[in-house]
């Protein structure tokens, strides 16, 4: 893929306030197919401010939005799901005491049989869950019926990126995917995501952790505040330098400062 590329999805200069307060200011980015772009910042930066405006749950108060190539709006999360946005939230879009292949379809049922004998055909949306989850790497989900309850943090994130593609996702958006999982867990959602790149569709990687964004994404964009602190490619930058940019330079001597002086203290 190249940067010449068409976006799939563009913000040119997007601001957005609320009551007067300026959650995010003059922010510009792009997302194209079979790239991730990876929007960093602790918490307060306007990451998700930023995914509500992706997903219509809200409107830029100024500057414009572009889905491939022209200019749009969305006046609800449905207008984004139309156009190929799906996100995955950080709690986990799955419901743990269903099943699989009622967690794969929810929403999306498909039925056999007419009439008064139509009914929900879990055969169907079981198999074709293990096939997506298998097409992402995860073999050990074999049977529709297990349940979601009884499978990984890892797994769970899967599924849920799985139903997203099913139905259609040309852009993933995927909100701290990895904030509340273990080493393990956190890597196999990482190769999730470098196996949806792969196959040409676009992420946003939102997250506050600079050595997972570094360790997948193409492109990155680092907010403070609301602010673009830097915008940059993969390579340009090495995992100190974003740490740095993220906390910022004089408030992370300090912390360090703090942290030596504590250490020699005990």
């Amino acid at each position: 893929m190249t940067q010449s590329e068409t976006p799939i999805l563009e913000l040119r200069g997007v601001t957005k306030s609320f009551q007067g307060v300026t959650a995010v200011s003059n922010l510009t980015l792009a997302v194209r197919p079979g790239r991730v772009l990876c929007l960093l910042g602790e918490n307060g930066a306007g990451k998700s401010t930023v995914i509500k405006m992706l997903t219509g749950v809200e409107r830029p108060t100024s500057g414009e939005m572009r889905i491939d190539g022209a200019v749009s709006t969305f006046e609800s999360p449905r207008d984004a799901r139309d156009r190929g946005i799906a996100t995955v939230y950080q709690e986990v879009g799955t419901l743990p005491l269903m099943s699989v292949a009622r967690n794969f379809v929810l929403a999306a049922e498909p039925q056999k049989g007419r009439g008064l004998f139509r009914r929900l055909d879990l055969e169907t949306a079981g198999r074709l869950a293990v096939e997506r989850l298998k097409e992402l790497g995860i073999s050990r989900v074999t049977n529709g019926s297990q349940l979601v309850g009884t499978m990984s943090g890892g797994e769970r994130q899967a599924l849920a990126i799985a139903r997203a593609l099913h139905f259609g996702a040309r852009l993933l958006v995927l909100d701290e995917p990895t904030a509340a999982l273990g080493v393990r867990e956190s890597a196999t959602v990482l190769r999730l995501i470098e196996r949806v790149r792969n196959s040409g569709v676009a992420v946003v990687f939102i997250t506050h952790n600079a050595y997972h964004a570094h360790s997948v994404g193409d492109d990155f964009v680092i907010l403070r505040r609301g602010e673009t602190l830097d915008a940059f490619h993969r390579g340009d930058k090495q995992v100190g330098e974003i740490i740095e940019l993220m906390a910022g330079g004089a408030e992370l001597q300090s912390l360090l400062s703090q942290s030596e002086k504590q250490a020699m203290q005990s």
